[in-house]
């Protein structure tokens, strides 16, 4: 692409150029030029949702299916549009120009264009992981069966809402099953990120799915508070001062910081060497960008020598140039982000209590900067006790706290986290952990935190969210 393409609003499929526009840049060049949408507008659209929701249903859900088969090709191999006035983007194009405005290496986002067609492909397969086994037409019908029982579900909204961040292209996966399970998608780009779903939503139209079950809406809070409180359900990415407002509404499903974990049992404690692989995957996969990293590591025993040790196996990660296929970090695309993060963790090392155990392995500076963009080294923290401020904290780059916690108080001390990695055979700790309301994917034995089984749900429930249960008794000869 030479000149700046235009990325226009799709209203209900429908082109929408603005005349309030904001350009995309990276290092003073200016890749996209963006149509915003204002908060009226979107309220006047999405009082017209219920005609997209019923354009989506015209279609069964093995059409549908179909159709996601068909666009995964698309999204991996096709030139897809940008926009009606020609403009297009080949897979290289996405991968070159995603990494200029996300910070992503090309090839993290290679691999992340890989998790989404894994989505795509195995579209089937989630939606009978979602639906626990049940045929997925009952979207089609509104009944099924669990096991012998017959039960009947009903759409709890004609949209699907999606506030999305810039962090990583994968969080995208999470919204896709909306569509094969008739739902039409409102979607608010990241700042920096509107690439993906908008090649997502090219490669289903380029399959066949209906203009009508896609709204892409790039917009400020107003326009984003509209589409929370309008949508009957929304999926609500961002930090917790994003997320804190919206985190008691039942029509809003919360993805913020993670703080996921891995967990070492007290049974295989002395142990500790043969799971380092596991420890650096799970800190470090795609760059430390993912709510899945592991962002803390309790431990009962050999605390400071397993930070030690993971702080060694992480110390030869580097910055590398975007394009070099060996690249493991990414840049940040704010700068200013990169300098928040560094002094709050130096911050939090100046109140004592804490040792950065990767220190001893680097040159100078946590910060570094490669051919302009600016980056964060791999930080190991050995803490001394899960209160301190730098024991349950999460940065968007490969950072994890080592906490040594008492056998009996790992479960407790944890805290919510959406992924637990549970290195253990202890029957009573496993128990414990399966019981706990504050984990919301576990692991067990040396499973990374980032490994996804697309078939599970992850951070809730989509056709629960999207469908709700509901009793009907017939008479005889009705309905």
């Amino acid at each position: 692409m030479t000149d700046a393409p235009h990325i226009p609003v799709l209203r209900q499929g429908t082109e929408y150029s603005s005349l309030d526009q904001n350009e995309l840049r990276n290092n003073g060049e200016v890749l996209a030029r963006i149509s915003q949408a204002n908060a009226g507008l979107i309220k006047r659209d999405l009082r017209k949702q219920d005609r997209a929701a019923a354009r989506l249903r015209e279609l069964s859900t093995e059409q549908l299916l179909a159709i996601c088969k068909a666009a995964g090709e698309h999204f991996m191999t096709g030139t897809l549009s940008l926009n009606s006035e020609g403009a297009t983007q080949t897979p290289d194009e996405y991968v070159a120009t995603l990494s200029r405005t996300s910070g992503l290496p090309h090839v993290l986002v290679r691999r992340n264009m890989k998790k989404i067609l894994t989505v795509f492909d195995g579209m089937a397969d989630i939606l009978r992981g979602l639906t626990r086994g049940m045929d997925p037409s009952v979207v089609d019908t509104g009944f099924g069966h669990h096991g012998n029982m017959p039960v009947h579900y009903a759409p709890t909204t004609n949209a699907l809402g999606v506030i999305l961040p810039s962090n990583s292209p994968g969080v995208n996966s999470i919204w896709m099953p909306a569509v094969a399970l008739g739902i039409p998608v409102v979607l608010k780009p990241g700042r920096e990120e509107p690439w993906t779903p908008l090649r997502i939503m090219q490669a289903f139209l380029a399959a066949g799915c209906p203009r009508e079950a896609f709204s892409f809406y790039p917009t400020d809070h107003e326009g984003s508070g509209v589409i929370l409180e309008r949508c009957g359900r929304t999926q609500l990415f961002g930090d917790e001062a994003v997320t804190k407002a919206w985190s008691h509404d039942p029509r809003v499903e919360i993805h913020g910081p993670g703080r996921s974990k891995v967990v070492i049992g007290p049974d295989v404690a002395d142990d500790w060497r043969e799971f380092l692989p596991v420890l650096a995957a799970s800190v470090a996969d795609n760059g430390g960008r993912s709510c899945v990293n592991a962002s803390s590591i309790f431990v009962t025993a050999h605390a400071e020598e397993i930070a030690n040790a993971l702080a060694a196996e992480l110390s030869a990660r580097a910055p590398r140039p975007a394009a070099d296929e060996g690249a493991t970090l990414s840049a940040f695309a704010n700068p200013k982000f990169a300098e928040f993060i560094d002094a709050r963790i130096d911050e939090g090392l100046a109140a004592g209590g804490a040792r950065d155990a990767t220190a001893a392995h680097r040159d100078g500076d946590r910060a570094r900067t490669l051919d302009g963009a600016s980056y964060l080294l791999p930080t190991v923290v050995h803490c001394d006790s899960v209160d301190h401020p730098l024991a349950r904290t999460e940065f968007l780059f490969p950072f994890t706290s080592v906490v040594q916690v008492p056998a009996d108080r790992l479960v407790e001390d944890m805290g919510p986290s959406l992924v637990v990695t549970a290195i253990t055979r202890d029957s009573d700790l496993l128990a414990e952990l399966q019981r706990s309301h504050h984990v919301d994917r576990l692991n067990l034995g040396p499973v990374p935190t980032s490994h996804v089984e697309w078939d599970q749900p992850h951070e809730g429930n989509l056709f629960e969210f999207l469908y709700e249960r509901r009793a009907i008794q017939r008479a005889e000869g009705w309905g």
